[in-house]
């Protein structure tokens, strides 16, 4: 009987290691945490003070009291609240943070490739069109050869 060797855990993962698609979402893990703090630091720095001159910066402080009475803030609270400031702010964070990324980051480098795509197209049509022309001059040569063979001094 022959046995079939399996491979052994470290070599499978050794493989899954050396696959490139790993190694590309780990660049992109390591890049995307560095562009976490840009894009952190418009929203903060840039956005929300916008937002704060037509109201506020902070919406953690806004609440229902579901129970009450609700009195106090922070640990010395009473009554049961529903916190819905900070759920609407951390959406609005969301919101601002994929415009932000959606506007500064992904639509210039979309029309910066749709640009470069279109360079190679025109560039690869300009090569056919060279070679086309080429391909006629060689067949118009080549006929005129055929002319001149067939109506030369030589032939009777």
């Amino acid at each position: 009987m022959s046995e079939k060797s399996e491979p052994s855990v470290w070599q499978g993962f050794k493989a899954f290691l050396m696959r490139g698609n790993v190694i590309d979402l780990a660049v992109a893990v390591v890049i995307g945490a560095a562009f976490t703090n840009i894009v952190n630091s418009v929203v903060k720095g840039v956005i929300n003070p916008l937002i704060g001159a037509f109201g506020t910066q902070s919406l953690d402080s806004y609440s229902s009291c579901l129970k009450g009475p609700c009195t106090g803030t922070g640990d010395t609270a009473t009554g049961v609240r529903i916190l819905w400031g900070s759920v609407l702010g951390a959406t609005l964070t969301f919101l601002i943070t994929a415009a932000v990324v959606y506007f500064l980051m992904v639509l210039p480098m979309a029309k910066y490739l749709a640009r470069v795509e279109a360079r190679r197209k025109a560039k690869e049509s300009a090569v056919e069109i060279i070679e086309v022309t080429e391909l006629e001059v060689l067949k118009e040569i080549r006929d005129e050869l055929v002319a001149q063979r067939g109506t030369g001094p030589d032939r009777s």
